[in-house]
């Protein structure tokens, strides 16, 4: 387990999703989620078997969120070309969070 961070303030625990199966399992089957998950080398995400809605960070090479949604159960979101980490939290965390757009994140074991 680790944390994600910004600003040197701890925003969540996070899972880190590293392998193809892992990235492709998800959130999915999962009655909830406490902290959030990142998806390294994703660019999309799916909530397809999802039980619950999600908010989406996408986040460049350097951990810089440049976009971010609220994605409900069984949808699709659109590839952005310039992720290479994608952000999975409760729907309602980056409200919570205060987090958006330009943030600079960090990942502490």
């Amino acid at each position: 387990m680790a944390w994600l961070l910004r600003d040197g303030e701890v925003l969540a625990a996070l899972e880190v999703a590293t392998t193809f199966g892992a990235k492709m399992t998800g959130l999915i089957g999962r009655s909830s989620m406490e902290g959030a998950l990142l998806l390294e080398r994703a660019r999309s995400v799916h909530t397809i078997g999802m039980r619950f809605a999600v908010d989406v960070a996408f986040c460049d090479r350097d951990m810089v969120v440049f976009d971010t949604i609220a994605l409900a159960a069984n949808r699709l979101s659109m590839p952005r070309l310039r992720a290479r980490f994608v952000l999975e939290a409760r729907a309602g965390a980056f409200e919570r969070w205060r987090l958006s757009p330009g943030d600079v994140l960090e990942i502490r074991p």
